[in-house]
């Protein structure tokens, strides 16, 4: 019966300790994710030649997953004479210690999305099909209206 105490109690600190540290983690998490989360304006510039690509005006919408806190939802838009046109949602993972950003659309071609935080500055590339070079983004951190 001595043993068998010691144990519990052994067992029930460690359930804590395991409990409350990812709680302070996620907290953590949270206030790096502020750099990256609301709205982005900038360029889109297509890098391939004879493509259907073109250069656009682009706003990207980053917020977290409401199922997954641990990813990010990128919505693409385009803007045509001046609004904003719905492209798709990117699903993106946010990596703290290097400010980048590396998303996917999950789509046939492989691709592959890296972005760069730099304060409010974001830029990167997307690159399709085992790393061939498609876009080069460039984006600022949008002002509230």
């Amino acid at each position: 019966m001595m043993l068998i105490l010691p144990t519990i109690m052994r067992r029930l600190f460690f359930t804590f300790a395991v409990c409350f540290g990812s709680l302070s983690a996620s907290g953590q998490s949270a206030k790096q994710l502020a750099a990256v989360l609301g709205s982005w304006e900038g360029e889109s510039k297509c890098m391939v030649a004879d493509s259907p690509c073109h250069d656009e005006q682009v706003l990207y919408q980053i917020t977290t997953d409401r199922k997954d806190p641990d990813h990010l939802n990128l919505d693409e838009y385009k803007i045509v004479d001046g609004s904003p046109d719905f492209m798709g949602t990117l699903e993106c993972r946010y990596h703290a210690k290097q400010s980048a950003l590396s998303c996917t659309g999950n789509t046939s071609r492989q691709d592959d999305w890296e972005l760069h935080v730099f304060g409010e500055s974001m830029s990167g590339t997307l690159k399709i099909e085992g790393g061939k070079l498609y876009r080069r983004i460039a984006l600022h951190k949008a002002k509230d209206k």
